[in-house]
């Protein structure tokens, strides 16, 4: 689908992220599905991808959960983009986007969202919160490469 919203900042960051490396993405879905389909098209696309099935497992392995406030995870991997759906239960994609937001060491790494419902009040309340961009699912290929180019600073 379209890409419906993207802030007026690049995700263009700086993370010591050369032309060899690969960007590691953190993609949260509660759909096995959805999450095996990101996960394939991200890989395709040279990406590192951890997955987590809800919002507290993503702020547990971002180091966000309760005594914790670390730009890595426990194996001391930096996530240099979180990609999540906006509909999950128990937290949802924007409230995972506002713990990141506040975290003031993961306040700068891009957080994507997608949904499968196109709500432009809810695509503006994610815009507004800091996400990056608001795309619909199902994501393809040329997606992902988009946003990979942009980690990498195309």
């Amino acid at each position: 689908m379209e890409t419906f919203a993207s802030s007026a900042s690049s995700l263009s960051i700086s993370r010591g992220i050369s032309a060899s490396d690969e960007p590691h993405v953190l993609a949260v879905d509660d759909n096995l599905v959805d999450r095996k389909l990101v996960e394939k098209l991200l890989k395709k696309s040279s990406c590192k991808v951890t997955t987590a099935e809800d919002g507290l497992r993503a702020l547990e392995y971002l180091g966000l959960g309760a005594h914790h406030d670390s730009s890595t995870n426990s194996n001391g991997l930096k996530v240099n983009m979180i990609i999540t759906d906006y509909c999950m239960p128990g937290m949802t994609g924007y409230e995972l986007l506002k713990k990141i937001k506040e975290s003031s060491i993961m306040k700068d790494v891009p957080v994507v969202i997608v949904s499968s419902e196109n709500i432009p009040t809810r695509i503006n309340q994610c815009m507004e919160e800091g996400a990056q961009i608001f795309m619909l699912k199902p994501l393809k290929h040329s997606d992902v490469e988009r946003l990979r180019c942009q980690i990498m600073q195309c």
